[in-house]
Order: C-alpha cells, then sequence, then structure tokens
C-alpha cells in the first residue's frame, strides 16, 4: 500500500471518530444543561480553536422539546425542529406551518393587518378607543 493510500486512510478514520464525538446524547437533561445547547453564535458553534470546538446547534427540538424552554432560546415551541413562539413568529402563526400573508403580522397567535386592524393598529396590542377606526396603522386617521 502506498503512503498516499495510506493517509486517506488515516484521515478517514479520524473524520468519523470526530463526527461520532461530536453527536450530544439524547437523554434527558437538567435545565442547567440545557443552555449548553443553544447555539451562541450565527454559525452555531462555540468560539475558540477550530478542532477544539464542540458543536451548539447540532441538537435538534425534535428530538428534545425541552430545548426550547431553555435560557436563550427563540421560543418555547417546536416546529420542524426549530424553536419558535407560535403567538409571535409570522412563518408559524399559532401553529406550526401558518404563514400569515405578506402585510399581516403574528399577534397573539393570529394573523392580523396592522394597518386596519382596531385591536392591534399599528402594532401587536395596541387598541385604538372606542368609536375610533383604524386607518394606515394609526387611530383616529384623519
Amino acid at each position: 500500500m502506498n503512503t498516499l493510500a495510506k493517509i486517506l486512510i488515516i484521515l478517514t478514520i479520524f473524520m468519523i471518530s470526530l463526527t461520532l464525538s461530536s453527536f450530544a446524547p439524547t437523554s434527558d437533561f437538567k435545565e442547567d444543561e440545557l443552555d449548553n445547547f443553544v447555539a451562541k453564535s450565527p454559525l452555531g458553534v462555540g468560539h475558540g480553536r477550530f478542532l477544539a470546538q464542540q458543536p451548539t446547534g447540532l441538537v435538534k427540538c425534535n428530538i428534545n422539546p425541552r430545548l426550547c424552554r431553555a435560557k436563550g432560546s427563540p421560543g418555547p415551541d417546536c416546529c420542524k425542529k426549530k424553536c419558535v413562539n407560535v403567538h409571535t413568529d409570522k412563518q408559524n402563526c399559532g401553529l406550526c406551518g401558518k404563514k400569515c400573508k405578506n402585510m399581516e403580522i403574528c399577534c397573539k397567535g393570529s394573523c392580523v393587518n396592522p394597518m386596519v386592524n382596531k385591536r392591534h393598529c399599528g402594532g401587536c396590542n395596541n387598541v385604538c378607543n372606542r368609536g375610533d377606526s383604524c386607518v394606515r396603522g394609526m387611530c383616529s386617521y384623519a
């Protein structure tokens, strides 16, 4: 066997062992341990030396839904392997996969148009006074 083949075999074994060691266990965690699996950076990996980095964004909430309740999570609900808040998320409004239309926002799990909705005029929970209308996102627009 030539030297190049030996190097390729060693590299393959190294990459397989590195990949297997990076998977997080799927058993129940304590709440303190859950914080370690929430992504800390946009790339989903911790900071430090390249080979010593431990992936933190690889654990999906469909395997362990409690991850979505951990500190720093985007929301308490798990939709398509991502933590979201179905009360405010425009792509999962009220339930997973329910998308709001272009001009709508998600308020309390319902898609509303803040330009004309009297209960959410200009934004969520901005209620117009009795008798006032919501026009262009403002109450009593003249």
